[in-house]
């Protein structure tokens, strides 16, 4: 008997230990395949910097086919306005009729994606009527200030809503009650917009441009809040009147940690948060690829500016090379630098040594 509860526990301790290999070794397989895609990466972005070197220019699409691919970015931004803007007057029709605490949060989200839209819209058009007297770096800043300022007054009405499905839940007020006809019409119209919705979300994803893709993902969570509102419509009407203000709760507190989300990488964009460092990596190889001359580079910085970079780089060139030969070297990098979509001014500063104490060094 003590033999057979020996091997036993024997058996147990190879079965603990077979298992915890087992994960050690998965564990070790996923942070090697990691590991591999992340130096994929890396070679990919020097890849393209290379052609970049080479070639002069950043390699792409040509001239017409941008311009093809602009014009359909422009139609699938102005449907999905044009489509925001129907849709919330439906859902306002539907709360009315409804008087559902949870439709009436998905309608504040709907109106979140319109003046949302309405923002980008506006700042892009402001962008693009820049005035180099009153505004010397441009406007890109103002996309990010708009969602701010926008997403506090979204946050202040989530609030209220919460305030008062509060309320409702602890009051004593009449039973939620829809009549057959009003529940047809809610239904009818919720689950139109819904269906809308998520044909945009497929519609616009098959686009790369982030605002396109943006709007994707404004359509699929509308998608998600409106089925959320229309069964907390239903189930408060059906079984208990407290699923319709806590539905409603639910929606505001999901609006809220949305905006914040937002209103966090909008406040990074704006304090200037330095580049990840694969970019880094990028930026660097490019600027010690570009001339024979280089003798070393000081320093590479990428930080951001609205929704873009401003990069800063200390190239170090020979003491008795000539001024021209010097500045035709160093204006060939910042325009090499600038080509890069996701740059929006490059400085090039040129020195001949570098050991002395860094530029700016009060900012340190």
């Amino acid at each position: 008997m003590a033999f057979n509860v020996l091997n036993i526990q024997k058996l147990n301790l190879l079965v603990v230990f077979m298992t915890v290999l087992e994960c050690w070794v998965r564990t070790s397989e996923d942070v090697v395949a990691v590991y591999y895609q992340q130096q994929e990466e890396m070679l990919d972005g020097f890849n393209e910097m290379d052609a970049l070197a080479e070639r002069g220019f950043f390699p792409g699409m040509s001239k017409e086919e941008r311009e093809q691919l602009a014009k359909s970015e422009t139609l699938a931004i102005r449907i999905s306005n044009i489509a925001n803007m129907v849709l919330f007057i439906a859902k306002v029709y539907a709360s009315v009729r409804s008087g559902s605490l949870a439709i009436i949060a998905s309608t504040l989200d709907s109106l979140l994606d319109l003046l949302s839209g309405f923002i980008l819209w506006f700042t892009a058009f402001s962008m693009q009527t820049p005035n180099p007297y009153q505004y010397p770096i441009g406007k890109k800043r103002m996309q990010p200030l708009g969602i701010l300022v926008f997403a506090s007054v979204m946050a202040t009405l989530g609030l209220q809503i919460i305030l008062e499905s509060v309320r409702t839940l602890v009051s004593d007020e009449d039973e939620f009650n829809l009549t057959k006809e009003q529940e047809a019409w809610v239904i009818s119209i919720m689950l139109s917009v819904t269906l809308v919705k998520l044909l945009l979300c497929v519609y616009c994803r098959s686009f790369t441009n982030e605002i396109v893709k943006a709007y994707a993902q404004d359509h699929f969570f509308d998608v998600i809040t409106n089925i959320i509102g229309l069964i907390a419509a239903l189930l408060a009407n059906y079984i208990s009147d407290w699923m319709d203000p806590v539905g409603a709760i639910l929606l505001a507190l999901y609006t809220i940690r949305t905006w914040s989300i937002t209103v966090l990488e909008n406040v990074n964009s704006l304090v200037g948060k330095s580049a990840a460092p694969e970019y880094l990596q990028k930026l660097t190889y490019l600027c010690w690829n570009h001339h024979e001359a280089i003798r070393h580079i000081d320093t590479v910085r990428a930080y951001t500016f609205g929704s873009h970079y401003f990069v800063e780089v200390d190239i170090v060139l020979p003491s008795t090379m000539p001024l021209r030969e010097a500045h035709d070297i160093g204006e060939a990098l910042q325009e090499k630098l600038e080509q890069l979509p996701e740059i929006e001014r490059a400085f090039v500063h040129l020195d001949y040594e570098f050991t002395h104490k860094p530029e700016h060094a009060q900012s340190h």
